[in-house]
Parts: structure tokens; sequence; C-alpha cells
């Protein structure tokens, strides 16, 4: 059956679970935008600015598995791109569609609007080649082999994709016979036999293993899988700061989160440990306390395309098919443990100190809950939260770009609104995209948000040579009236709280209003009160920079 460019691309979205797409709209993209609307299954979302609309689809992408923007031609596509690229560092499956110019405007040339006085129409696809597994630059000729190619590359590599459509190739009529068809990549048969043999023979040989899960976990969402494994070998196992809500913390086998130094029960497990595994693990600095995750060989590292064992590199062997094989063939069961979460002591008076958030915090979180945590300061400290069974936590590790958060939670609330959404964010980092917070009214969204008011970069003051340098300064907002603005006469509940005992106070407020209400509190500290875990991971730092 015949069907235009537009509708083929909204068919595939579909295909894979996408059933909001965020964006603005502009002139080069209405086409796009029509298909879109007259579907009853997809949902365009309005974003406030082309940025919050790409981290939006990145935070539905986490836990929806799939996430997609649409911008239009140059202003939008250089406006969402750092969105993007946070999706490329983080392998975050979004896909990013511009609207562009129509045809014979590329081939002659012209002038218009959103272009160069020297026009380059390829300029900003050229500019997304550096922050996207793929690109596609559609005509009248390649369309849908374009799109099924890009969509290929798009669900095997868990990274972002771009397209270009112009206005009138949009429009264009294709046959969408095999639009639901993927080419699914596929492990070489014979290394992953090795590897799963070899992996089970360590295992089996081992008297104390410890697999530690990570963030490439989650992106090929092994939940199931990985809880499967672990009931059936009992095996001690944690995960790296973004790998955190890959697992059940509640599991007596999970031993915590290796923040490194950060974590000192971890690494004394890891020092008594015969075998250590990994599973999708990254080693980045922010990812591993300051380098410090491991301080002995890695024995078996399971990677997104290959496993090394023992040195030895294994080829064409993916994530995912070893974690499946593996709870195929293994058969060892160890004796259970009995690791118990850490209860963190709860200061009930006196002015707010970073290290007592956590445990407030902690207060209010349920089984099932999503928890979305802002970069900066305080995301060491949340790494080290106490997640109940079936959370899953969501934050921006390696890329972080400061503002994220917000729009990522209102992407992860549109993904599931059936779940209880909790956030804890900086002033700083919110100031630059505080503007989505309409968006969770229009959308009758009930959030809990945390609010961080420290009175500046507080994370930058920590890495400058003086704290107190002018340029970590940020002007102070009235946050409680900008909600009342953004609320448009909606109900919600917000507070500032600067004590223990109205912070006390207001989370037994919260736990009553959770799911009934917006609920947006913030906290003031000291500007100086950094946090020991932060204060830790600087140390690690400057002690790995020394000795490079």
């Amino acid at each position: 059956m015949e069907t235009t460019v537009a509708d083929y691309l909204v068919k595939k979205l579909k295909l894979l679970g996408i059933k909001n797409v965020f964006g603005l709209p502009g002139d080069y993209n209405f086409n796009i935008l029509d298909a879109i609307i007259k579907d009853d299954e997809i949902t365009w979302i309005n974003c406030t600015n082309e940025l919050n609309s790409s981290c939006a689809a990145d935070g539905y992408s986490r836990i929806n598995g799939y996430g997609a923007v649409v911008t239009t031609y140059g202003v939008g596509e250089l406006s969402a791109i750092n969105g993007i690229a946070g999706a490329m560092a983080e392998n975050v499956p979004v896909i990013h569609i511009a609207g562009v110019p129509k045809t014979s405007f590329i081939e002659k040339n012209i002038i218009v609007h959103h272009n160069f006085s020297n026009p380059n129409y390829f300029a900003f696809e050229n500019a997304y080649k550096n922050v996207v597994e793929t690109t596609a630059y559609l005509n009248f000729e390649n369309a849908k082999k374009e799109i099924d190619r890009v969509f290929d590359i798009f669900v095997n590599e868990k990274k972002p994709v771009y397209i270009a459509i112009p206005i009138d190739v949009c429009e264009f009529l294709i046959d969408d016979d095999g639009f639901d068809k993927i080419e699914y990549k596929k492990s070489d048969e014979k290394n992953l036999n090795k590897v799963v043999s070899e992996t089970i023979s360590l295992i089996e040989k081992a008297k104390n293993p410890i697999i530690f899960f990570d963030y490439l976990c989650k992106r090929y969402k092994l939940q199931s899988e990985i809880k499967e494994f672990i009931n059936k070998t009992n095996m001690k196992f944690g995960t790296l700061l973004m790998g955190k809500g890959i697992v059940d913390e509640t599991n007596p086998n999970f031993i915590g989160v290796n923040g490194g130094s950060l974590s000192p029960f971890v690494q004394d497990e890891i020092k008594n440990s015969d075998l250590i595994i990994t599973a999708g693990y990254l080693n980045a600095d922010l990812n591993t306390g300051g380098f410090s995750a491991f301080q002995k060989e890695i024995d078996i590292e399971i990677r997104k395309n290959e496993t090394i064992i023992k040195g030895k590199v294994y080829k064409n062997v993916l994530l995912q098919d070893v974690i499946l094989k593996l709870n195929e063939k293994i058969t060892k069961t160890f004796e259970k443990n009995n690791f118990k979460q850490i209860k963190k002591k709860i200061n009930e008076k006196g002015a707010i100190k970073v290290d007592d958030l956590l445990p407030l915090i902690e207060t209010v979180l349920d089984e099932g809950d999503i928890f979305t945590m802002e970069t900066g300061l305080f995301s060491l400290s949340g790494s080290f939260l106490n997640l109940k069974n079936e959370m899953e936590y969501i934050s921006q590790t390696l890329w972080g770009s400061i503002g994220w958060a917000t729009p990522a939670l209102f992407g992860a609330m549109m993904a599931d609104k059936k779940r209880q959404h909790i956030m804890f964010t900086g002033e700083g980092a919110h100031q630059l995209t505080i503007q989505e917070m309409a968006n969770f009214f229009e959308y009758d969204l009930k959030p809990v948000i945390f609010v961080l008011n420290n009175n500046g970069y507080t994370v930058e003051r920590v890495l400058s040579k003086d704290p107190n340098d002018k340029f970590n300064n940020i002007t102070n907002w009235n946050y409680l009236k900008l909600i009342e603005g953004f609320s448009n006469g909606k109900d919600y509940f917000s507070k500032t709280v600067s004590t223990l005992e109205s912070f006390i106070k207001t989370i037994e407020e919260i736990k009553k209003l959770k799911g009934k209400k917006l609920c947006y509190i913030e906290i003031v500290t000291d500007k100086n009160d950094f946090g020991s875990l932060c204060n830790k991971f600087i140390s690690n730092m400057k002690t790995f920079s020394s000795n490079l």
C-alpha cells in the first residue's frame, strides 16, 4: 500500500512503542507534525524550547526504551543538539527528526530563513554527524531505504540518530511494505558459546565471585534477565553509579553501589573476591568515584559487542545474548548472603546540611517509584540512595549537562504516568530549563520535586581554586512565585524549608499528598556546605590527575 514518507516514519515510531513525540513547530516541519497529530496512537507534545524537548525525549527514552524529538531546520536543530549529544554520550536512543526546506531550494542553493547568507543546507546535518550514530538526508529516491537503515541502527546500537526531511519529500508517496521489519544484529555463535562456557567455568571454580552491572544493561532493558541470573546463582552483585536502579537493591545479595573509595564496604568485598565480572561497564571519572572503582583487575568484562575474559577478546558477542545464554546454561548456586541496606541517621534539629538530605528523602520513596537526579553537587550522594524494590533511577552522570533533569522528568512522566516520580535538582541547574515546569501543569502531572538552593553553582565552587570566585554566583529567584505563574491557577503544594524541623514537617505533608498534587519543595542550605562525598570525590580526582 502506498503512504507518504511522513506517515511511513510515524509508523516506524509506533513500531518501537513511541507514543509521545516532543519538540516545537516551525514552518519547515509542519508536514511532519501533520502526520503525527492525525494519528490517534501517537501524541505531539509542545515543549517550551528545543533544548528542553531533546532532554524530555531523553527522559522518555530511558523509561520507554526509545524517544523522539522533532525540530525545524537550523535554529531548532542547533537548540536541541546539546540534549542529543547527552543522549549520545549515555547510549540513550532518541531519534531527531528535522524538517528542512523543499528540494528545489536545496538544489538551487536559495537563501531562505534559518540559513546563512552563504547557504549551506547540509551544515546542520554535518554538525549532527558528531553527536549521533548515523544521519540521513532524505530525497525522493532514498527515503524509504534510508528510514529503514536508520531505524535498524537506532534499535541495535541504542544511540541517537538523525533524519532530515525536506517539506516536499514528506508528501512523497512510497510503498509501506516491510515497514515492520527490523534487521537485528546477531552474535557470532561460536564466540558466544566460548564466552558463556569459559565464564561458567570460572564462576564454578570461584568461591567468592562478584558481578557489577552498569548503564548498558539499562539501555538494553535487561532488568528481568539480571533478576533471573541473581536469583538463580545467589552471586554477590552491585552496580556502578550509572547503573544504579538496574537491580533490586533490597535483594540480600546486593553489596551496594561501587563508587570506588566513596563506598568502602564494596571495596572490601572486591578485595576479598576471587572473580570480578562487569556487564555493560563504563570506566569514566564520575561513574567510578574518580577512577577508584576497581583496585584489582576485572576478570571478565561483558561489553556491548565483545567480551574480554582474562585479557582475551571475543568479538561480535552481544551483551544481551551473553546474559540470556548464561541464564540458560549456568547451574552453579552460591550460599545466600544477608546484606542489608544501611539505615541512615536522621537528624531532627537545626539548619539543614547536605548530608541530612538523603535520609529524609528516602522516607518519601515507595516501591515502584522513579527517581530522577540532576547532575551537580548532590548527584554523587543521590547514587547512594537506598532504593526500594522495582524502583528506577535515572541521571545524566557522564554528560553532566546541568538543567537536564527538569525536562527529563517531564519526559519520564509522559512515558509512565501510573508510577510516582520524584526529582532532585539544584537551583543553578533548574534555572536553565525551569520553563518546562509549565507542562507539568498542562498535562496534570504530579511529581515530587526537591530544589536545593545553596546560592550558586556549588559543585563549581568545589572545583574552583577559590570557592568564592564571582563566576560561581547566580541570581537568586523566588522559585515559589515562579511555580505559581507556571501553574496557571491549578492546584499544587509548595514550601521553602531551611531547618530540619520544617523539612521533617514538610516531608510528612508530602507523604499524604504524593500522587495527589504536584509537590515543589525549595531546600535552603549554606553555599559552602559541599557534603562529605563531594569532598572525597574531588580528592580522588586530584590524586588521579597527579598520577598521570
